[in-house]
């Protein structure tokens, strides 16, 4: 891929995000490690997936790098800026160019305001444009996201859900960000929109020289639209590199088991040998050992000692398993 070769726009280093869990009384008894030691690089110009399961910490990761959630602990470094744990103050300007998409883009619309004043909100408070400077670039980019410059007197409930996901495309490319972290955008969409909504994500990163951070729990969009994928488990990354070796030779079982899960019509599947059995443990009374071993069909005593941390099993993947061998 071209990106390969560029330089990291973001670098995160053993990010963690944990919630106090409270009992009837308030009292803290336990914590909730939503992410626990994430550590991940992504390359200007490219989209990286990050999949797995619900309650796997990916829209948690999306928010922490955000600011939306307040890191626990770990480095965020962003345009060789730390950004982690920094002020609000000191944060607008340097989270500027990292914006954030929600899995409900009429969330992040007020219902009240005419979606020309929410185009234009982002500017007054980042910029010190004019009306006029600001009224031509919200014109300029409610184009570039195919929509007719009527919808500026629209409100949002006038409009479409796959609509609703182009305004907030727009009320951040307003912007000109160099990193969008896109949560679940294709979620509650109709097959035909997900794909005109895709295009659109490719269109809109090539014209505004855009790198993506791509959350979703869709394997089948993640492999056709990421350059690399990271697949988290209860907070941790298990598997991470270019998206044709993981999926053509899935070697975390977890991996394995996720892309056994993928609807088939006709063909054969990448893997059919492993299947996830039982539930997540509680993220608040993690196992010892490998997180995953108690769902694991091939694990054994030993994967209940030391937790397994990302290693290298070849140029393109890193691998968090004890048994990666025998899986890749």
């Amino acid at each position: 891929m071209g990106a390969a070769s560029n330089p990291a726009l973001l670098e995160v280093a053993d990010l963690a995000k944990h919630f106090a869990i409270r009992n009837v009384w308030k009292r803290r008894v336990g914590w909730l490690r939503a992410l626990d030691g994430v550590s991940f690089s992504v390359r200007r110009g490219e989209i990286l997936g990050v999949v797995g399961e619900s309650g796997c910490g990916k829209s948690t990761l999306g928010k922490t790098l955000m600011g939306i959630h307040r890191p626990s602990a770990g480095s965020i470094v962003f345009e060789g800026n730390e950004i982690a744990n920094i002020s609000p103050y000191e944060s607008r300007s340097l989270r500027r160019h990292l914006q954030y998409t929600y899995q409900d883009p009429g969330a992040s619309l007020d219902p009240r305001w005419k979606i020309g004043r929410s185009l234009h909100e982002p500017l007054v408070i980042h910029t010190d444009l004019d009306h006029a400077a600001r009224d031509a670039r919200v014109r300029q980019i409610l184009h570039a996201v195919g929509l007719p410059e009527s919808h500026l007197d629209l409100y949002p409930h006038e409009v479409s859900g796959g609509q609703q996901r182009r305004v907030g495309l727009a009320r951040i490319l307003t912007l000109q960000p160099s990193l969008v972290v896109l949560d679940e955008p294709t979620s509650g969409l109709d097959v035909s929109v997900q794909a005109t909504i895709l295009n659109l994500f490719l269109e809109l990163q090539k014209q505004f020289d855009l790198t993506y951070l791509f959350i979703s729990h869709d394997l089948s969009v993640v492999r056709m639209i990421c350059h690399r994928v990271a697949v988290m488990y209860l907070g941790r990354i298990v598997e991470m590199g270019d998206t044709e070796t993981v999926f053509a030779r899935p070697a975390h079982p977890y991996t394995r088991s996720l892309l056994a899960a993928i609807p088939d019509i006709g063909g054969k599947r990448i893997t059919d040998d492993f299947w996830l059995e039982g539930e997540p443990p509680n993220p608040g009374n993690l196992p010892s050992g490998c997180r995953f071993r108690t769902r694991c069909p091939i694990a054994d005593a030993g994967c209940a000692g030391q937790e397994p941390t990302l290693q290298a099993t070849d140029p393109t993947r890193s691998v968090a398993c004890w048994k990666a061998e025998a899986t890749s």
